[in-house]
C-alpha cells in the first residue's frame, strides 16, 4: 500500500478494496444477487364496497363508469386523511395530559378543584347547621306539654319521635360494629413463606420477605409497558373546532349537542 501517494483516496480512508471485494464477491453475501421487488398494493377500505358506493355517487352526476384505479386512490387518500386525523388528535391529547406543575418556568394561579372543595365545604357546613336547627325545633316539639296540639304540633312530635329512634339505631349499629372490630383484633399482614422464593410459570422470582434483605436477590423481568393515549370527545370536538373545512360543519355541532 502507498501511503505516499495522496491521490489514492480508498488508502486515505483506510479502506482496502482488495477486502471489500472479496466481501461481496463472498458465497453467503447478502451485497451481491439479492432481489429486491415492490410490494402488493393493497387498499386501506374493502374494494367493492367503496366501488359500489363511488357508483352510486357517480350516477347522479352522470357519471357511468369509475374504473379501479380511482377506487384505489379513494381508499390510499382516506387511509392518509385518517392518519392525519389520528396525529392530529394524539397531539391534542398529549398537550391536555401536560402537567406544568414541576416546570419552574410556570407558577400556578388558580386552583379550581380547591376551590370546589371549600364550597363543598361550605355547603355542608350549611347543611349541618339547617339540620341543627331542625332538631332543635324537633326537641322543643317533643317536650311540649300543651293539652290542645294542633295538626302541625302532632305532626313535629311525630318527626322528633322518629328522628330519636333513627338515631338511637345509629348508635346501636356503630357499637356493634365497634364490638365486632375488637373481637375480630388487629389485621395481621400476610407472611411470606421462609425461603421467599415463588415459581410462576417455570421461573424463579425473588422476593424479600419482612426486612431481612438478601433472601431472594433475583427480580422479577421487566418488560416495557406501552403508553396508551386515551382520547376523548372534548379532543375531537378541540380538533374539529380547529380545522377549517370542519369549523362549521354538522358533525360539530351534533358532537356540541352530546
Amino acid at each position: 500500500r502507498d501511503d505516499d501517494d495522496i491521490n489514492d483516496v480508498a488508502s486515505m480512508a483506510g479502506v482496502n478494496l482488495n477486502e471489500e471485494s472479496a466481501r461481496i464477491m463472498a458465497p453467503n453475501s447478502d451485497l451481491v444477487g439479492t432481489q429486491l421487488q415492490s410490494c402488493k398494493d393493497e387498499p386501506f377500505l374493502a374494494a367493492v364496497p367503496l366501488h359500489k358506493r363511488i357508483l352510486e355517487t357517480a350516477k347522479k352526476l352522470g357519471i357511468t363508469d369509475v374504473p379501479a384505479e380511482v377506487v384505489t386512490f379513494i381508499s390510499h387518500a382516506t387511509q392518509s386523511r385518517l392518519r392525519t386525523v389520528i396525529e392530529k388528535v394524539t397531539v391534542i391529547t398529549q398537550h391536555r395530559l401536560e402537567s406544568y406543575k414541576d416546570d419552574e418556568w410556570y407558577e400556578q394561579a388558580t386552583d379550581v378543584r380547591a376551590q370546589l372543595k371549600f364550597f363543598e365545604q361550605l355547603e355542608r357546613l350549611e347543611k349541618q347547621r339547617k339540620d341543627e336547627q331542625e332538631r332543635e325545633i324537633l326537641l322543643k316539639a317533643a317536650k311540649s306539654r300543651s293539652r290542645q296540639e294542633d295538626p302541625e304540633q302532632a305532626r313535629l312530635k311525630q318527626k322528633a319521635k322518629e328522628m330519636q329512634q333513627q338515631e338511637l339505631a345509629q348508635m346501636r349499629q356503630r357499637d356493634a360494629n365497634l364490638t365486632a372490630l375488637a373481637a375480630i383484633g388487629p389485621r395481621k399482614k400476610r407472611k411470606l413463606d421462609g425461603a421467599g422464593l415463588f415459581s410462576m410459570g417455570g421461573e424463579g422470582l425473588g422476593v424479600c420477605g419482612g426486612s431481612q434483605a438478601g433472601l431472594g436477590t433475583a427480580s422479577p423481568r421487566q418488560y416495557p409497558r406501552q403508553k396508551i393515549t386515551r382520547v376523548n370527545l372534548r379532543d375531537f370536538i378541540f380538533y374539529m373546532e380547529q380545522e377549517r373545512e370542519m369549523s362549521h360543519s354538522l358533525l360539530l355541532y351534533r358532537a356540541l349537542l352530546k
